[in-house]
């Protein structure tokens, strides 16, 4: 297993070794090519997964059979259906990489099981999720509240290493715009 599960873990709440090693019998790892997918619209979403490694989209295709990204996850963060892994439902989305990525996945029977090996991780959970949902609520205050350039500028300055990972066009998609719109506001820039 990875270290990045375990320092991110860490941040959060104490872990002791031997937790680390109960902890270690309950996820898999699994890598993935570019632009692979972790899970297709129509699958149950049967796991939780953290990016040891790599850069993932969640999207969906709109009536206009247009992709929509919902959310990113970059190295030591958690992506999932969170809708379809609690109700145990088919999912609206996808998850695919958008670069060579380590995956570390939990499904839900073992998520069950390990949370009663150590509950104290029950406490770690909720906090990613409380962090997950305030920054979707904060990405719709954003969406109604700002211009598309300032949202684009806020999006550029606030996480710069998407704009190196990302391309050009799935960062219009997630904000919403167009990749016509976001490659006039560049060259306005420069």
């Amino acid at each position: 297993m990875n270290d990045n599960l375990i320092k991110h873990i860490r941040k959060h709440i104490d872990l002791s070794d031997s937790e680390t090693m109960i902890l270690s019998k309950y996820v898999e790892q699994s890598s993935y090519k570019r632009k692979e997918f972790v899970m297709q619209e129509n699958s149950d979403c049967k796991s939780l997964f953290f990016v040891e490694k790599g850069c993932l989209r969640m999207y969906f295709i709109n009536e206009k059979a247009v992709e929509q990204i919902v959310q990113f996850a970059l190295d030591s963060w958690w992506i999932s259906d969170l809708k379809s892994f609690i109700n145990n439902t088919p999912s609206d989305y996808y998850i695919q990489t958008i670069e060579n990525s380590i995956i570390t996945s939990i499904n839900s029977e073992q998520l069950e099981q390990l949370l009663t090996e150590i509950p104290k991780l029950e406490r770690y959970f909720r906090i990613i999720m409380q962090q997950e949902l305030a920054a979707a609520q904060f990405k719709s205050k954003l969406m109604y509240e700002m211009s598309k350039e300032d949202l684009y500028n806020h999006f550029v300055t606030s996480f710069p290493e998407f704009i190196q990972r990302v391309p050009q066009y799935m960062i219009a998609s997630y904000l919403g715009l167009t990749p016509e719109y976001v490659s006039g506001l560049r060259k306005k820039k420069l």
